[in-house]
């Protein structure tokens, strides 16, 4: 990882910078169209509706692959932030579960990282529309944090 991102994390962490900036410099993220709302000391992941997103016209509906897309750079950017030392994290696997039809609305995201290893880090992703208790895809992501010792 560059010096450049390192020192952006660190003061995307310490507030000295707006989480966005970090978003600017994951091509995919930008693409979706990812936003970050800080709310005190939690963050929520924002996928704005937009027609690149839609997969069934006809209801409308997102795309699948858009969800589990930004269900995973969410996870990814989140983890970014909660490690103490900066490592380009590689995701291993993605599970993801749907539960209902994304409609061509705004979608949002909260990650909760279950476990932070020195290799492994283990992150919990939730995604809703209308409401948080009606979550319409869950999902579970593995990365790689260090190949040291492998």
């Amino acid at each position: 990882m560059s010096e450049a991102l390192k020192t952006l994390i660190a003061a995307c962490r310490k507030g000295e910078q707006p989480y966005q900036a970090l978003v600017e410099r994951v091509p995919y993220a930008q693409f979706l169209g990812i936003r970050i709302e800080a709310r005190g000391e939690e963050l929520s992941f924002v996928l704005p509706k937009a027609d690149t997103n839609v997969g069934n016209p006809t209801l409308p509906a997102l795309h699948g692959g858009a969800v589990a897309g930004f269900m995973e750079q969410a996870a990814l950017i989140f983890l970014l932030l909660e490690m103490g030392e900066p490592k380009l994290p590689k995701t291993i696997d993605f599970t993801i579960d749907y539960l209902r039809a994304g409609l061509f609305r705004d979608t949002f995201a909260e990650c909760r990282v279950t476990r932070l290893g020195r290799r492994i880090g283990n992150v919990n992703i939730e995604a809703w529309q209308t409401r948080r208790d009606e979550p319409i895809a869950i999902a579970r992501a593995h990365f790689l944090l260090s190949d040291e010792g492998a």
